[in-house]
């Protein structure tokens, strides 16, 4: 086997793995506060989760050409695929540090901070612009406006039912959770699945297996990166569950189903409208907090917030660092 196409292959399997701990690391995003609230038990959740992330993944292809035409040129030939591989590593790498931490951290920009920081040490054209605008502006964007969505709309739900028995209303809510739940684990597919096709159309061109004139996401690339991410929801992520769905706050059914369909609309509006891969952790975590803050400032746990909040912020540095380290090590041994 020619060495080009071993990297192909190594590449594609290590995209997939990525691909798996973002499921499992990101599985809260779609079930913590269904779980918290009791409106599903653990194991439904996670079946409805799994299920919806894989038809998530087949919404669209928008996010996968942002990250895989429009971030970085890394060119043609082996070490082209070293470039990607390194990125990959790397991002992985964050993503099991954070979820080890217990720390909801956003596998998007994992990936592209490491892109960067393996273009800036090889000399890889890096689009800055497209950072900006479709990565750096949506991270900040997203939160901001899924904190204040979730917390205008859970007034108005407050304001709604103020008259209404807090019983039944909240076993509506619990119902109603099944839909925001499933909507906000279809969005987690639509924009995550994405980031792991863009990675790997990215290698395939790189290998010269794939036309750069035309980027399209092969059909075996879509369904290979749907069972991964399916099958890494299903293995599950108990420590950010926790941390999202009890250690963050204590919800309640009407403010869980809130959080969920405010979370999956900015999902949607970003992947579809926009193409920007925003993160599914930052603008549930963000919703959660909004919601929260209704109740009273005081029932959102504050150093819990923090945490995560430096985790976000560390995120695209940190990748970019690891991935950084990584091609200069290996630049040791000419590889890049």
């Amino acid at each position: 086997m020619e060495l080009a196409l071993l990297l192909v292959v190594v590449v594609v399997v290590v995209a997939l793995v990525f691909d798996f701990t973002n499921g499992f690391h990101d599985a809260a995003n779609a079930i913590a506060t269904s779980i918290s609230t009791r409106a599903l038990t653990p194991r439904v959740a996670l079946g409805l989760a799994t299920l919806c992330n894989f038809v998530g993944a087949f919404l669209g292809t928008g996010v996968a050409e942002t990250i895989g035409d429009g971030i970085i040129d890394v060119g043609v030939g082996p070490g082209a695929l070293w470039l990607v591989l390194i990125a990959l590593v790397a991002a992985i790498g964050w993503q099991l540090i954070t979820w080890w931490r217990g720390l909801p951290s956003s596998a998007s920009h994992a990936l592209v901070g490491a892109l960067a920081g393996t273009g800036l040490v090889t000399g890889a054209v890096v689009h800055w612009e497209v950072v900006l605008d479709m990565v750096v502006v949506p991270m900040v964007l997203s939160p901001l406006i899924g904190f204040a969505l979730a917390y205008l709309v859970m007034l108005a739900v407050l304001w709604a039912f103020r008259r209404s028995a807090p019983g039944p209303t909240h076993r509506r809510f619990r119902l109603a959770q099944t839909v925001s739940a499933s909507a906000m684990a279809l969005g987690h597919g639509l924009q995550d699945a994405q980031k792991t096709m863009g990675v790997i159309v990215l290698a395939l061109i790189a290998g010269g297996y794939h036309s750069s004139e035309d980027f399209s996401v092969p059909l075996w690339v879509r369904v290979a990166a749907a069972v991964a991410i399916s099958a890494g929801t299903y293995a599950g992520g108990w420590r950010i569950i926790r941390t999202l769905g009890r250690r963050l706050i204590q919800l309640d059914p009407a403010r869980g189903f809130t959080a969920e369909a405010v979370s999956a609309s900015v999902l949607y509006v970003a992947a579809l409208g926009f193409h920007a891969p925003v993160s599914t952790t930052q603008t549930i975590s963000s919703a959660i907090i909004g919601v929260g803050v209704t109740r009273r400032a005081s029932a959102v746990r504050w150093e819990v917030a923090r945490s995560m909040l430096t985790a976000w912020a560390l995120t695209l540095p940190a990748a970019a660092a690891l991935a950084a380290g990584t091609a200069l090590l290996l630049r040791l041994f000419s590889l890049v």
